[in-house]
């Protein structure tokens, strides 16, 4: 669907770091979701590695997040509004109210156009699409203490409960090959053959040679799927620590935010993704490398709060492939990292020219903190399980 979006008669102050062209476009098209009375204010929203987010105020008070979609990484925007509206129909009818908060646990909700009453709209060519804002809550890069890292893990374990029993038939593969770290190492090799090794800095060859050293763990999760033993269900795709949303008086966990990679696959994924994120107290935009660390000490309250709610469902193989996922989740993060400044940086967004090549150094050093305490990881899933 395309929509013709008409310009604001004044246009609003520039925010942040967005040129006041990029604002006020933004400013219009918000304008164009029915939400009650005209847009008072638009900010850029957190620092996303893929989409454009701005928060929306209307003149009623009320708060809306505006987003973009990266059309190089979404090239089927309706599939993944569609997933998304699928997992909201899926948990409408079955509201959980928290313990110590007594709040709903919520999704963000998409809000349709004026016009046509469609969920998303396309302006030059990017689709655009408008989501409830979460109220009074509060969201961090990297892991507090070990509370929040037990909400954490909470708020994975709430988010699987709620949709597992989801068919996977009615999701769609919105991003074929995902999480499937094999994949992203065949695009490595064939990427690092064609560029050859005449430009390589002293960090890119350490990286090669780690990428080198460790290509048998790609397919190990997928090896267990093809055996039967791990099987697809729907996941989230991307559950690190800022996107979890906590209560701003509790520090409850409310929400799980970001939805766009909402899609069949793995749970493991889902899990590793979540301890990756968490377990390292430094941060995926760690600038010391040497003060990378899994941290195990956050990793027993996140596992411990995300298995209080998701055990039930988990098979015994779930739980034996708990560990491979965390090592393997890192290395794979790592991969894209640096293939994408291989590639000159086409995916994620980046600060400057080194920025992939630093966060894949980052992954890379927590790959190996986690190789050097597997057993400590197994042995503590085992007693968790």
């Amino acid at each position: 669907m395309s929509a013709h979006v008409d310009p604001p008669a004044t246009s609003p102050a520039p925010a942040g770091s967005d040129p006041p062209q990029a604002i006020a476009e933004a400013f219009a098209i918000a304008q164009a979701f029915a939400i009650a009375g005209p847009v008072r204010e638009l900010t850029p929203l957190g620092n996303g590695n893929v989409n454009d987010t701005y928060r929306v105020e209307a003149a009623d008070g009320r708060r809306y997040v505006l987003q973009r979609l990266n059309t190089q990484v979404f090239p089927r925007p309706e599939l993944v509004i569609d997933n998304i509206a699928r997992l909201g129909a899926h948990v409408a009818d079955r509201p959980l109210t928290l313990e110590r908060s007594g709040r709903l646990w919520e999704l963000p909700r998409l809000i349709p156009t004026r016009a046509h009453r469609r969920l998303w709209l396309e302006h030059n060519g990017l689709p655009w699409r408008l989501s409830t804002h979460i109220e009074d809550t509060v969201v961090h890069d990297t892991v507090q203490d070990a509370s929040h890292a037990r909400e954490v893990g909470r708020a994975l374990g709430r988010f699987h409960l709620l949709i597992h029993d989801l068919p996977c038939d009615q999701l769609a593969d919105t991003l074929e090959g995902f999480h499937v770290t094999p994949r992203y190492l065949a695009a490595y090799q064939q990427l690092a053959a064609q560029r050859g090794s005449s430009a390589d800095c002293e960090v890119s060859r350490w990286c090669s040679a780690f990428v080198e050293q460790r290509q048998e763990l790609a397919p190990a999760l997928e090896r267990a799927r093809e055996r039967g033993l791990l099987k697809l269900r729907p996941i989230h795709g991307d559950p690190k620590v800022n996107n979890v949303l906590l209560d701003r008086h509790s520090g409850e966990a409310v929400a799980l935010v970001d939805l766009d990679t909402v899609k069949p696959g793995l749970v493991q994924y889902d899990i590793g993704d979540c301890l990756r994120s968490g377990c390292n107290p430094a941060g995926e935009e760690a600038s010391d490398p040497a003060a990378v660390r899994f941290d195990l000490a956050l990793c027993r309250p996140m596992l411990a709060g995300y298995l209080e709610l998701a055990r039930p469902w988990l098979s015994d193989a779930d739980l034996h492939y708990i560990p491979v996922a965390v090592r393997l989740i890192a290395f794979e993060l790592g991969l894209r990292f640096f293939s994408d400044h291989l590639a000159g940086n086409r995916y994620f967004k980046c600060r400057h020219p080194g920025h992939n090549l630093q966060r894949a150094l980052v992954q890379f050093r927590l790959t190996e903190s986690i190789e050097a305490q597997h057993e400590e990881i197994r042995k503590l899933v085992e007693d968790l399980a």
